[in-house]
């Protein structure tokens, strides 16, 4: 099993970094393998509706997005870090993450997602909800742990005082590594639920 770690801060040692890190090592230890990648420090630019990648499979702007689109095939489950900014996501990785589940045509059904945030004070609970959105559109089963998915500090020293954080970060990992299990055993006894596709609410008039 394979876990793909995104850092979506610009600082690859910071705040956000010191908690995936506590997520890693817990994976790990479980067995599963995983792979980083820092997004908040490169040039991603947003979406702009062009649906080149309905006709050819991959983003029209061949940066990270691409690089990262089969690697996320491949993975068991996604995890997302990010910073807190006037209370949501870094803006370059949304801009990421509208990119790269918006143009990659495979299912995303049943890999496991799990959001991490991090802030000095305030602020996380609604960028962890805007990540986690990413999932829920596109039948990704949530990992959750013992308290909401943040760690608090202005710097990664902070982080380490934040003991709550850090545990939090170890139940998470516990807690996807079981689900990633799980989710494969029952794959391999009657593999994953069908997803309807029939009906795609438009409201556009025929007459």
């Amino acid at each position: 099993m394979k876990v793909l770690i995104i850092n979506g801060s610009p600082h690859v040692s910071g705040c956000t970094a010191r908690g995936l890190k506590e997520v890693e090592q817990t994976l790990i230890e479980e067995g599963v393998e995983c792979e980083i990648i820092n997004v908040g420090n490169k040039d991603v630019r947003g979406c702009i509706g062009c649906n080149y990648c309905k006709q050819h499979g991959k983003c029209v702007f061949n940066d990270l997005v691409n690089d990262t689109a089969p690697l996320f095939e491949k993975a068991d489950g996604l995890i997302v870090g990010t910073p807190t900014y006037y209370a949501h996501a870094n803006g370059g990785v949304i801009s990421f993450l509208d990119r790269l589940f918006y143009s990659t045509p495979f299912s995303k059904a049943m890999k496991v997602g799990a959001t991490v945030v991090s802030s000095r004070r305030a602020g996380s609970t609604s960028a962890f909800e805007e990540i986690n959105k990413y999932f829920t559109i596109t039948s990704m089963p949530i990992v959750s742990s013992t308290y909401w998915n943040e760690v608090h500090g202005f710097t990664a020293e902070d982080v380490e005082k934040d003991l709550e954080g850090l545990q939090t970060m170890r139940n998470l990992g516990k807690n996807m590594a079981f689900l990633l299990r799980a989710i494969a055993a029952e794959k391999e006894k009657s593999g994953i639920p069908v997803q309807e596709k029939e009906h795609y609410t438009h409201f556009i008039r025929n007459d």
